[in-house]
């Protein structure tokens, strides 16, 4: 959300202004839900670093790479124009939680691979169950009214936040070759991209094939990761995944590239 500076009333009564007071729940909601969010990451990564023998960074490192999910809610909030944050955009925010745990767990997969395949299967489990909510978010913002362009964006960079953690884990584990990062990466280009070309910027039509490789690259990465599957065929995996991601990011920008303007 972005905040602007709100003159003080000139008297008593005056009314505040119609569009804070109409976000001020909507905000407030968001900072709980991050900040509940944030306590849950702090309880399960002391739970990794107790019980699991990790080490202590993870606990703050789980909190900095939850900062980019927050920072995205206080951002865009304007977008979001009603009134309750929504059980929708709670779980998502559950899911970027989610992504750091995942995230800060890289950092020590070397002592888990050696020592704990349960961690191993944990770690997989929950990138798995993140995924299972994706369409569990979208299901209750159509059903509880509570749909915006917000949401939707909101949805779309937790994906790609998720599917960047596990190109990193897949990485670190010895999964795939660093070419792996380049399916985590491509959206990022994308927008640097869009950052100086202002056709890349142009709105594009809901898609299934696009909502379709999105699951698939992220279950394909999943299955990836899995211990029992060898190197080789983690490695096919990847590369589907990567072919995949670049057909249909190849058919969106030359649809944009192509249209009038």
């Amino acid at each position: 959300m972005r905040f602007d500076p709100i003159p003080l009333p000139a008297r008593a009564g005056a009314r505040i202004p119609q569009t804070v007071a109409a976000h001020a729940p909507s905000l407030s909601g968001a900072c709980t839900t991050l900040a509940a969010t944030a306590l849950l990451l702090t309880v399960a990564a002391s739970l990794l670093v107790s019980h699991g023998g990790l080490g202590w960074h993870v606990l703050p490192l789980s909190l900095v790479l939850f900062l980019p999910t927050a920072a995205f809610v206080v951002w865009r909030l304007d977008d979001h124009p009603h009134d309750r944050f929504g059980p929708a955009n709670i779980i998502t925010t559950a899911r970027g939680g989610m992504a750091a745990v995942i995230g800060a767990c890289a950092w020590e997969y070397g002592r888990i691979a050696a020592t704990d395949s349960a961690l191993q299967w944990l770690l997989v489990a929950s990138a798995l169950f993140a995924l299972a909510l994706d369409g569990v978010d979208g299901f209750l913002a159509r059903r509880s009214g509570l749909a915006s362009r917000f949401g939707e964006r909101f949805d779309m960079e937790v994906d790609a936040f998720l599917i960047l953690i596990l190109c990193v884990l897949a990485l670190v584990c010895g999964k795939a070759g660093v070419h792996v990062l380049a399916i985590g990466l491509m959206r990022y280009a994308f927008l640097a991209w869009a950052a100086i070309d202002a056709r890349l910027t142009r709105p594009l039509a809901p898609s299934m094939r696009r909502k379709t490789v999105c699951v698939l690259q992220i279950a394909l990465l999943c299955v990836a990761l899995l211990p029992p599957v060898p190197s080789p065929w983690s490695d096919g995996l990847v590369l589907l995944a990567l072919g995949l991601l670049t057909w249909s990011f190849a058919v969106d920008i030359r649809s944009l590239l192509r249209r009038p303007t």
